[in-house]
């Protein structure tokens, strides 16, 4: 499942975009991806002298284009009712450096994958899904970005690469935790998975 994330980050966040008509989603994804572009082809960045201060930067990209908080609520899905208000905000803490951790080695290999983005389809008033294919040396691969509109703008809390949803993949590990056990044990989990006790 980590290589799933990991590829599947590669693919989100290191490509060239194809700017095709655009709205509020389709832009704001497309500003925070190209900032990402620029960090892997800073020529300052190369070699291990550069990896903290590119890692850092594509960290940040990665705060101004996802909601974590949003992601972690529709991961958990109902289970999250069962957190107090302290275990939200660790769990949240912990599912972004899970998510960061995944795939910060793949974007710092830049690899030049094109992104076309196709549509934006809008699924309620502040929801909308924005597609696009992106073009790899073995294939076209689909990746749709599920974005909520907020007060801060419009923020990203699912990303389904060819099918498989990001969210979904997690809900599933999750869900298994929590069914007979409370949430304490997801989070004595999650902190094993990042180091921390």
């Amino acid at each position: 499942m980590k290589k799933w994330i990991a590829s599947a980050a590669l693919l989100i966040f290191t490509m060239a975009p194809l700017l095709v008509s655009a709205g509020a989603p389709l832009d704001t994804i497309n500003s925070n991806v190209s900032s990402v572009i620029d960090v892997m082809r800073d020529p300052k960045l190369k070699g291990e002298a550069g990896k903290k201060v590119k890692e850092q930067k594509i960290i940040d990209a990665a705060e101004k284009l996802f909601d974590f908080v949003e992601l972690s609520k529709r991961t958990l899905g109902l289970n999250w009712n069962k957190l107090t208000p302290e275990q939200r905000k660790e769990f949240v803490d912990l599912y972004k450096t899970i998510l960061k951790d995944a795939y910060i080695d793949k974007l710092t290999a830049y690899t030049d994958e094109k992104i076309n983005y196709t549509k934006e389809v809008p699924l309620s008033e502040t929801i909308v899904e924005v597609q696009s294919i992106v073009t790899t040396k073995k294939a076209d691969v689909p990746i749709y970005y599920r974005v909520i509109k907020k007060e801060g703008g419009w923020k990203v809390f699912d990303v389904i690469v060819e099918g498989v949803s990001l969210i979904g993949n997690y809900r599933t590990q999750f869900r298994e935790i929590l069914g007979n056990n409370p949430p304490s044990t997801l989070l004595d989990t999650l902190r094993k998975k990042v180091g921390k006790k």
